[in-house]
């Protein structure tokens, strides 16, 4: 490796998330070529000339901060979500964007791990067992568990299909939307109903048929997104979809905040339609502590920790190191998906 050349220069926008860049300096404390900043979301418009590598996490990257990015040669997501990055942008400008792939990390194994914590939070009533100690009751309040349910999920990808597996002890019957899928992985169980992977009772493509998305909705006993969010996911949990639903059925979403119609699950929620509502994203972030909907007791919020656990971000800071290395040395990228 070329150590003469000028320093890299790695930009991890923002302070949230502070273990992305923590644990990734720390793997890189050893290359004094490497540096890795800090800028607040404020202020990286004005910075992200001086950077090579940037980590979007929360910053919204569009086509004015993009055209500043002079010696930019990469924008990755310390995670899978690329939403707020305008890529076509990206493209225009010769930059590269990549996201690191959530089963490669262990990040979908901790996300399906937090969908069962919120899922089991709700059946057995976590906000009103914090009621209970204060007014020194025993025995109350008396909650359900997963046992004999019925879970949608609602986008089968990594993170999909690892929460199917973990759900399979709890005794849950598992059905999945997914809107493509290889032919070769589709088959089908004893009841002659799709599976993929072993762990769906059934799978259904719901390209260009909400219909199918609603009638599998009216199936189950908890709805979990698990979608990426994108022009055709926006709002998809609707007024419509919630009606659709069962009467006290649970919605858990651990993807993205704007899947979710924020008017329609409120009001959903206040009516009694929805039994509850266990989210680790939200509408806005970071979430306003005074908003209506953390009033009601059916309701958990986690702030967007699903996938931050020690394991997985440590890999993909190794990752993210990695890659820097690689940017230093003119070596190919290894470890992480180019999307353009």
């Amino acid at each position: 490796m070329d150590h003469s050349k000028p320093l890299t220069r790695v930009l991890f926008c923002g302070p949230h998330f502070a273990a992305s860049h923590n644990y990734t300096r720390e793997y890189l404390e050893k290359y004094p070529y490497i540096q890795v900043d800090v800028v607040p979301l404020k202020d990286v418009p004005d910075h992200i000339e001086n950077y090579h590598l940037c980590v979007a996490k929360n910053m919204r990257l569009d086509s004015n901060v993009i055209s500043r990015a002079h010696q930019m040669k990469l924008i990755m997501q310390f995670g899978v979500g690329l939403e707020g990055v305008d890529i076509d942008a990206a493209t225009r400008h010769g930059i590269k964007v990549a996201r690191i792939p959530g089963d490669a990390t262990g990040n979908a194994a901790s996300c399906a791990e937090m969908a069962i914590y919120l899922m089991l939070g709700l059946l057995r009533k976590q906000n009103e067992m914090q009621i209970a100690i204060k007014q020194k009751k025993l025995g109350e309040p008396v909650g359900g568990t997963l046992l004999g349910k019925t879970v949608l999920i609602m986008g089968f990808g990594n993170i999909g299909i690892d929460l199917a597996k973990r759900l399979r002890p709890f005794g849950v019957q598992v059905i999945a939307t997914k809107r493509s899928w290889a032919p070769n992985l589709q088959g089908h169980d004893s009841k002659g109903c799709p599976t993929q992977n072993g762990v769906v009772d059934d799978l259904v493509d719901i390209k260009g048929s909400h219909g199918d998305l609603h009638e599998f909705a009216s199936k189950a006993d908890i709805v979990v997104c698990c979608l990426s969010l994108n022009k055709g996911t926006v709002g998809i949990v609707n007024k419509s979809f919630i009606s659709s639903m069962k009467k006290g059925a649970l919605l858990v979403n651990i993807a993205r905040g704007g899947l979710l119609d924020y008017d329609a699950v409120l009001h959903n929620l206040e009516s009694g339609h929805l039994g509850g509502l266990g989210i680790d994203v939200a509408w806005t972030e970071p979430f306003d502590p005074d908003d209506p909907i953390l009033k009601l007791k059916n309701v958990i919020i986690t702030p967007h920790i699903a996938g931050v656990t020690e394991p997985s971000y440590r890999s993909m800071a190794k990752v993210v190191g990695d890659v820097a290395l690689q940017l230093h040395a003119g070596t190919p990228f290894t470890g992480i998906e180019i999307v353009n």
